[in-house]
């Protein structure tokens, strides 16, 4: 047993000799800085990740407030936009009427122009009938 003592005093010895030198003689004082600055680091963390928080925060609630405009605004545009398409509709239901009544003035000289036409036939005939019965008449007087 005493080699395999001989063999772990080496290293052991070793190393208690590193960590008296790493302690040395002012280990608490070491220990008592090292733990109030990771303390310190530790609140400034905190701090930044609170003043990070409160950043988002308000961030996210701009953009909350961005979106809400948005959505208005396209409410609004929507809500043109209907009205124009019933004013399209408006204007396109009045051109339809508009032309139809066109259409009918456009046709009705056209019948005017047939009744014209009818008349002065039936005027013709009329003439011609008076003047075949005048020259019956003549023809029958004269005989």
């Amino acid at each position: 047993m005493s080699e395999e003592t001989t063999l772990l005093s080496g290293p052991k010895k070793l190393w208690n000799g590193a960590l008296k030198a790493v302690r040395g003689e002012d280990s608490t004082q070491l220990i008592e800085n090292f733990t109030a600055e990771m303390t310190l680091v530790a609140e400034g963390l905190c701090e930044d990740q609170n003043r990070l928080r409160g950043e988002v925060n308000q961030m996210v609630n701009e953009e909350d407030r961005r979106l809400q405009r948005q959505e208005s605004r396209i409410q609004e545009l929507e809500s043109a936009l209907e009205e124009q398409q019933r004013e399209a509709d408006r204007t396109v239901t009045e051109l339809r009427n508009r032309l139809a009544a066109l259409e009918k003035q456009a046709a009705r000289p056209k019948e005017k122009k047939k009744e014209r036409n009818r008349i002065r036939e039936i005027t013709f005939l009329i003439a011609v009938a008076a003047a075949a019965a005048i020259a019956v008449i003549l023809v029958w007087k004269l005989v």
